[in-house]
Protein backbone atom coordinates (compact mmCIF):
# COMPACT_ATOMS: atom_id res chain seq x y z
CA UNK A 1 0.00 0.00 0.00
CA UNK A 2 1.25 3.50 -0.83
CA UNK A 3 1.44 6.33 1.68
CA UNK A 4 -1.17 8.24 -0.31
CA UNK A 5 -3.61 5.36 0.05
CA UNK A 6 -2.96 5.06 3.78
CA UNK A 7 -3.40 8.80 4.38
CA UNK A 8 -6.61 9.01 2.37
CA UNK A 9 -8.08 5.98 4.11
CA UNK A 10 -7.25 7.41 7.54
CA UNK A 11 -8.71 10.82 6.72
CA UNK A 12 -11.88 9.31 5.30
CA UNK A 13 -12.29 7.09 8.37
CA UNK A 14 -11.82 10.00 10.75
CA UNK A 15 -14.23 12.23 8.86
CA UNK A 16 -16.96 9.66 8.29
CA UNK A 17 -16.97 7.27 11.28
CA UNK A 18 -19.21 9.41 13.50
CA UNK A 19 -21.15 11.17 10.78
CA UNK A 20 -24.25 9.24 9.65
CA UNK A 21 -22.84 8.54 6.19
CA UNK A 22 -21.10 5.14 6.63
CA UNK A 23 -17.34 5.05 6.99
CA UNK A 24 -17.17 1.40 5.89
CA UNK A 25 -18.83 2.28 2.59
CA UNK A 26 -16.20 4.93 1.88
CA UNK A 27 -13.34 2.67 2.94
CA UNK A 28 -14.54 -0.13 0.68
CA UNK A 29 -15.38 2.04 -2.32
CA UNK A 30 -12.29 4.26 -2.40
CA UNK A 31 -9.85 1.55 -3.58
CA UNK A 32 -12.36 0.26 -6.11
CA UNK A 33 -13.00 3.67 -7.64
CA UNK A 34 -9.28 4.57 -7.57
CA UNK A 35 -8.42 1.10 -8.90
CA UNK A 36 -6.25 0.37 -5.88
CA UNK A 37 -5.85 -3.04 -4.35
CA UNK A 38 -8.50 -3.39 -1.64
CA UNK A 39 -6.92 -2.71 1.75
CA UNK A 40 -8.92 -5.51 3.32
CA UNK A 41 -11.03 -5.53 6.48
CA UNK A 42 -8.04 -5.35 8.83
CA UNK A 43 -6.97 -1.86 7.75
CA UNK A 44 -10.63 -0.86 7.93
CA UNK A 45 -10.77 -1.94 11.56
CA UNK A 46 -7.41 -0.35 12.44
CA UNK A 47 -8.80 2.91 11.13
CA UNK A 48 -11.81 2.37 13.37
CA UNK A 49 -9.42 1.66 16.25
CA UNK A 50 -7.91 5.14 15.91
CA UNK A 51 -11.37 6.69 16.09
CA UNK A 52 -12.03 4.71 19.28
CA UNK A 53 -9.43 6.76 21.15
CA UNK A 54 -10.99 9.95 19.79
CA UNK A 55 -14.31 8.98 21.41
CA UNK A 56 -12.57 8.06 24.67
CA UNK A 57 -10.87 11.45 24.80
CA UNK A 58 -13.84 13.58 23.76
CA UNK A 59 -16.34 11.78 26.02
CA UNK A 60 -13.87 11.19 28.84
CA UNK A 61 -16.33 12.47 31.46
CA UNK A 62 -19.05 10.15 30.19
CA UNK A 63 -16.56 7.28 30.16
CA UNK A 64 -15.68 8.04 33.78
CA UNK A 65 -19.40 8.07 34.65
CA UNK A 66 -19.84 4.71 32.90
CA UNK A 67 -16.96 3.19 34.88
CA UNK A 68 -18.41 4.50 38.14
CA UNK A 69 -21.83 3.27 37.08
CA UNK A 70 -20.46 -0.20 36.38
CA UNK A 71 -19.04 -0.35 39.90
CA UNK A 72 -22.39 0.84 41.26
CA UNK A 73 -24.15 -1.91 39.30
CA UNK A 74 -21.93 -4.51 40.91
CA UNK A 75 -22.96 -3.10 44.27
CA UNK A 76 -26.64 -3.01 43.20
CA UNK A 77 -26.83 0.77 43.42
CA UNK A 78 -29.33 2.46 41.08
CA UNK A 79 -28.46 5.94 39.89
CA UNK A 80 -27.92 7.90 36.67
CA UNK A 81 -24.44 6.49 36.11
CA UNK A 82 -25.46 2.87 36.72
CA UNK A 83 -28.46 3.33 34.38
CA UNK A 84 -26.14 4.61 31.64
CA UNK A 85 -23.74 1.70 32.18
CA UNK A 86 -26.60 -0.80 32.12
CA UNK A 87 -27.99 0.64 28.89
CA UNK A 88 -24.60 0.34 27.21
CA UNK A 89 -24.26 -3.24 28.41
CA UNK A 90 -27.72 -4.09 27.07
CA UNK A 91 -27.04 -2.49 23.69
CA UNK A 92 -23.74 -4.24 22.98
CA UNK A 93 -24.36 -8.03 22.51
CA UNK A 94 -26.38 -8.03 19.24
CA UNK A 95 -23.66 -6.43 17.12
CA UNK A 96 -20.85 -8.35 18.82
CA UNK A 97 -22.51 -11.72 18.30
CA UNK A 98 -23.54 -11.06 14.72
CA UNK A 99 -20.12 -9.61 13.90
CA UNK A 100 -18.40 -12.67 15.34
CA UNK A 101 -20.65 -14.93 13.28
CA UNK A 102 -19.98 -13.05 10.04
CA UNK A 103 -16.22 -12.91 10.62
CA UNK A 104 -15.90 -16.57 11.65
CA UNK A 105 -17.77 -17.75 8.55
CA UNK A 106 -16.10 -15.29 6.17
CA UNK A 107 -19.46 -13.79 5.28
CA UNK A 108 -18.25 -10.24 5.94
CA UNK A 109 -16.37 -10.31 2.62
CA UNK A 110 -19.58 -11.19 0.77
CA UNK A 111 -21.12 -7.91 1.93
CA UNK A 112 -18.42 -5.71 0.37
CA UNK A 113 -20.44 -5.15 -2.81
CA UNK A 114 -20.66 -1.67 -4.41
CA UNK A 115 -24.24 -2.31 -5.52
CA UNK A 116 -25.31 -3.27 -2.00
CA UNK A 117 -23.52 -0.23 -0.59
CA UNK A 118 -25.28 2.08 -3.05
CA UNK A 119 -28.70 0.71 -2.11
CA UNK A 120 -28.14 0.79 1.66
CA UNK A 121 -26.63 4.27 1.46
CA UNK A 122 -29.79 5.63 -0.15
CA UNK A 123 -32.34 3.63 1.85
CA UNK A 124 -30.93 4.25 5.32
CA UNK A 125 -30.21 7.91 4.46
CA UNK A 126 -33.91 8.49 3.78
CA UNK A 127 -34.82 6.54 6.91
CA UNK A 128 -32.52 8.75 8.99
CA UNK A 129 -34.19 11.93 7.79
CA UNK A 130 -37.71 10.55 8.27
CA UNK A 131 -36.97 9.51 11.83
CA UNK A 132 -35.68 13.01 12.55
CA UNK A 133 -38.63 14.97 11.15
CA UNK A 134 -41.19 12.59 12.66
CA UNK A 135 -39.66 12.47 16.12
CA UNK A 136 -42.28 13.43 18.72
CA UNK A 137 -39.97 14.03 21.66
CA UNK A 138 -36.54 15.35 22.58
CA UNK A 139 -35.61 13.26 25.60
CA UNK A 140 -32.12 13.20 27.16
CA UNK A 141 -30.04 10.04 27.43
CA UNK A 142 -31.04 9.72 31.10
CA UNK A 143 -34.61 8.87 30.03
CA UNK A 144 -33.56 5.96 27.81
CA UNK A 145 -34.95 2.68 29.15
CA UNK A 146 -33.23 -0.70 28.99
CA UNK A 147 -35.78 -1.80 26.38
CA UNK A 148 -34.81 1.18 24.26
CA UNK A 149 -31.14 0.28 24.71
CA UNK A 150 -31.82 -3.25 23.44
CA UNK A 151 -33.58 -1.82 20.37
CA UNK A 152 -30.61 0.46 19.75
CA UNK A 153 -28.32 -2.56 20.01
CA UNK A 154 -30.39 -4.46 17.45
CA UNK A 155 -30.26 -1.44 15.16
CA UNK A 156 -26.49 -1.24 15.59
CA UNK A 157 -26.12 -4.83 14.38
CA UNK A 158 -27.56 -3.74 11.01
CA UNK A 159 -24.47 -1.58 10.54
CA UNK A 160 -22.50 -4.72 9.76
CA UNK A 161 -24.01 -4.30 6.30
CA UNK A 162 -21.70 -1.75 4.59
CA UNK A 163 -23.46 1.46 3.63
CA UNK A 164 -25.87 1.33 6.55
CA UNK A 165 -23.67 3.46 8.84
CA UNK A 166 -23.36 2.47 12.50
CA UNK A 167 -23.80 6.02 13.71
CA UNK A 168 -26.57 6.64 11.18
CA UNK A 169 -28.73 3.64 12.09
CA UNK A 170 -28.30 4.14 15.85
CA UNK A 171 -29.18 7.83 15.56
CA UNK A 172 -32.17 6.83 13.46
CA UNK A 173 -33.29 4.43 16.19
CA UNK A 174 -32.56 7.02 18.87
CA UNK A 175 -34.74 9.65 17.20
CA UNK A 176 -37.48 7.06 16.68
CA UNK A 177 -37.37 6.36 20.43
CA UNK A 178 -37.76 10.07 21.13
CA UNK A 179 -34.20 11.03 22.01
CA UNK A 180 -33.06 14.52 21.09
CA UNK A 181 -30.57 14.89 18.28
CA UNK A 182 -27.75 15.58 20.73
CA UNK A 183 -28.75 12.67 22.98
CA UNK A 184 -29.07 10.26 20.05
CA UNK A 185 -25.65 11.32 18.77
CA UNK A 186 -24.06 11.10 22.21
CA UNK A 187 -25.37 7.62 23.02
CA UNK A 188 -24.53 6.44 19.49
CA UNK A 189 -20.90 7.42 19.95
CA UNK A 190 -20.73 5.85 23.41
CA UNK A 191 -22.16 2.65 21.92
CA UNK A 192 -19.21 2.55 19.55
CA UNK A 193 -16.72 2.02 22.37
CA UNK A 194 -17.22 -1.72 23.04
CA UNK A 195 -17.90 -2.48 19.37
CA UNK A 196 -14.85 -0.74 17.96
CA UNK A 197 -12.74 -1.95 20.87
CA UNK A 198 -13.68 -5.57 20.23
CA UNK A 199 -13.16 -5.16 16.50
CA UNK A 200 -9.76 -3.57 17.05
CA UNK A 201 -8.60 -6.39 19.33
CA UNK A 202 -9.80 -8.96 16.79
CA UNK A 203 -7.89 -7.16 14.04
CA UNK A 204 -4.72 -7.04 16.11
CA UNK A 205 -4.87 -10.80 16.65
CA UNK A 206 -5.31 -11.42 12.94
CA UNK A 207 -2.49 -9.03 12.06
CA UNK A 208 -0.15 -11.13 14.17
CA UNK A 209 -0.71 -14.20 12.01
CA UNK A 210 1.71 -14.74 9.15
CA UNK A 211 -1.06 -15.66 6.74
CA UNK A 212 -2.99 -12.45 7.31
CA UNK A 213 0.14 -10.32 7.27
CA UNK A 214 0.94 -11.59 3.81
CA UNK A 215 -2.48 -10.67 2.54
CA UNK A 216 -2.81 -7.15 3.87
CA UNK A 217 -0.88 -4.11 5.04
CA UNK A 218 1.60 -4.39 7.88
CA UNK A 219 0.99 -3.54 11.51
CA UNK A 220 3.06 -0.38 11.05
CA UNK A 221 0.75 0.72 8.26
CA UNK A 222 -2.22 0.05 10.49
CA UNK A 223 -0.78 2.16 13.31
CA UNK A 224 -0.22 5.08 10.92
CA UNK A 225 -3.84 4.84 9.81
CA UNK A 226 -5.00 4.65 13.42
CA UNK A 227 -3.05 7.78 14.38
CA UNK A 228 -4.32 9.90 11.51
CA UNK A 229 -7.83 8.60 12.04
CA UNK A 230 -7.68 9.64 15.70
CA UNK A 231 -6.84 13.27 14.90
CA UNK A 232 -9.49 13.72 12.22
CA UNK A 233 -12.15 11.81 14.19
CA UNK A 234 -11.70 13.98 17.26
CA UNK A 235 -12.13 17.17 15.25
CA UNK A 236 -15.15 15.72 13.48
CA UNK A 237 -16.84 14.68 16.74
CA UNK A 238 -16.36 18.13 18.24
CA UNK A 239 -17.89 19.88 15.22
CA UNK A 240 -20.74 17.39 14.85
CA UNK A 241 -21.82 17.59 18.50
CA UNK A 242 -21.76 21.38 18.28
CA UNK A 243 -23.91 21.64 15.15
CA UNK A 244 -26.19 18.58 14.98
CA UNK A 245 -28.88 20.20 17.13
CA UNK A 246 -29.07 23.11 14.71
CA UNK A 247 -28.71 21.55 11.28
CA UNK A 248 -30.40 18.19 11.92
CA UNK A 249 -29.88 15.22 9.60
CA UNK A 250 -31.23 16.63 6.33
CA UNK A 251 -27.76 17.55 4.92
CA UNK A 252 -26.54 14.01 5.57
CA UNK A 253 -29.54 12.53 3.78
CA UNK A 254 -28.79 14.69 0.74
CA UNK A 255 -25.15 13.60 0.79
CA UNK A 256 -26.16 9.95 1.01
CA UNK A 257 -28.61 10.30 -1.86
CA UNK A 258 -25.97 11.92 -4.05
CA UNK A 259 -23.37 9.32 -3.05
CA UNK A 260 -25.72 6.42 -3.67
CA UNK A 261 -26.88 7.80 -7.01
CA UNK A 262 -23.30 8.46 -8.07
CA UNK A 263 -22.33 4.91 -7.17
CA UNK A 264 -25.20 3.46 -9.18
CA UNK A 265 -24.18 5.51 -12.21
CA UNK A 266 -20.57 4.42 -11.80
CA UNK A 267 -21.53 0.75 -11.38
CA UNK A 268 -23.72 0.55 -14.46
CA UNK A 269 -21.41 2.73 -16.54
CA UNK A 270 -18.38 0.55 -15.88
Amino acid sequence: MTWLQLILLALIQGLTEFLPISSSAHLILLPQIMEWQDQGPLIDVMAHFGSLFAVLLYFRRDVADILRGTLDLLQRKLNTNSALALNLIMSTPPALLLGLLLASQGWDELLRSPLLIACTTIFFGILLWLSDVRAKADKPVAELTWRGAVLLGLAQSLALIPGTSRSGITMTAGRTLGLSREAAARFSMLMSLPIIGAGGCYAMLKLMTAEQAAQSASLANGLVVAGLSFVTAYACIALFMKWVGRIGFFPFMIYRLLLGAGLLIWIFAT
